[in-house]
């Protein structure tokens, strides 16, 4: 065999074998998801609000993926969402057939130095999310106190599960920043169960109500003036809100306004969905792309508006990418004061 020859025929043997070995992620996406089946697991128990969510997410997403594949949604709940986030950093297939649903206050848990948290929010892949949140300081209709001003001169009880909960976090931050007289009474199993409460006069009020839970839950409390709005806070003003104040257009200084960023940061986030770290970039492509086009499809909208499911503002994974980096690099000093008041 000529040397020409010779070379040619092993150029072509090497063109085969490359093509015969070629990675997985050279793989068509509508081939790779053909027949396949998507678990979409999400970190709270099922029934919730959370759950509830992605049951109906998982029913239109199929539709925009490109080979249709099936979706099953699974719950793994524990450590209000960080178990679960955890087996989607470390153990979870990184092959584009697991999704996460994680409650917001997970990726961040870390930087607020919850030990168990062993993942890093910034290397997950996030695939967006149909909504954020914004928290109301409320207080129940017979409390003699009306605005902020009343809450920052006269001390008011707050209903919270524990020490470590959102509201007792959140009701913290408010004491620290907006200076309320905020006490914080534990031991309410769940937002109805202080709400309940309220009803009974037992406390005066709870401190992070969300909006979007409020409208879900007790869409009449507003309208027949059972409760009253004290300050709203997040990240962004609820429309529907009016000119209740704001909590970020409040803030003394810079300082206080920035640690209320990051404080908040989980409000931003909304009700995210991520993929493991390392799926290849054809097919995260392809969810990111998925998972907006379910969040607006029409039939999914109707769907969200008949059920309550508080679809107010589609966040895109790039965007919520962005926003996680940018919330990982807030100044360690402003860091630690979140820490000490998150109490970890």
């Amino acid at each position: 065999m000529g040397r020409n020859r010779k070379q040619k025929v092993l150029a072509a043997f090497a063109l085969a074998s490359a093509l015969l070995v070629q990675p997985a992620s050279a793989q068509p996406v509508a081939d790779f998801y053909k027949g396949k089946t998507i678990t979409l697991l999400i970190s709270s128990a099922a029934g919730g609000g959370y759950d509830t969510l992605s049951r109906t997410v998982a029913r239109y997403l199929p539709a925009h993926i490109p080979g249709n594949p099936a979706v099953i949604v699974k719950n793994m709940p524990g450590a209000g969402g960080i178990v679960a986030t955890n087996h989607l950093f470390t153990t979870a297939d990184k092959d584009g057939t697991v999704i996460g649903g994680v409650q917001n206050n997970t990726p961040f848990e870390p930087l607020f130095g919850t030990r168990t948290a062993r993942y890093d929010g910034t290397k997950f892949t996030w695939l967006g999310t149909p909504s954020i949140e914004t928290g109301i300081l409320t207080v129940w209709n017979a409390v003699p106190v009306n605005t902020l001003a009343d809450v920052q001169k006269n001390e008011i009880t707050v209903g919270a599960s524990g020490a470590n909960s959102t509201p007792s976090f959140y009701a913290r931050i408010l004491n620290e920043t907006l200076g309320t007289k905020l006490k914080i009474i534990n031991g309410y199993e769940s937002q109805t169960h202080a709400f309940l409460a309220m009803e009974r006069g037992e406390i005066d009020g709870y401190p992070s109500v969300f909006y979007s839970a409020l409208m879900s839950t007790k869409p009449t409390w507003i309208k027949e003036k059972k409760i009253k709005l004290i300050v709203q806070f997040g990240l962004e003003k609820e429309p529907e809100l009016g000119d209740l104040p704001f909590a970020l257009d409040l803030a003394k200084n810079a300082d206080d306004k920035q640690l209320m960023e990051l404080a908040f940061s989980p409000l931003a986030a909304g009700r995210p969905y991520l993929l493991p770290p390392g799926v290849p970039a054809d097919r995260v492509a392809a969810l990111r792309k998925a998972m907006i086009d379910t969040f607006r499809d029409a039939e999914f909208v109707a769907e969200g508006e008949k059920r309550g499911l508080g679809l107010n503002a589609v966040r895109t994974g790039e965007q919520l990418q962005d926003f996680m980096a940018r919330m990982y690099q807030t100044p360690p000093h402003l860091v630690e004061r979140v820490r000490k008041l998150s109490g970890n």
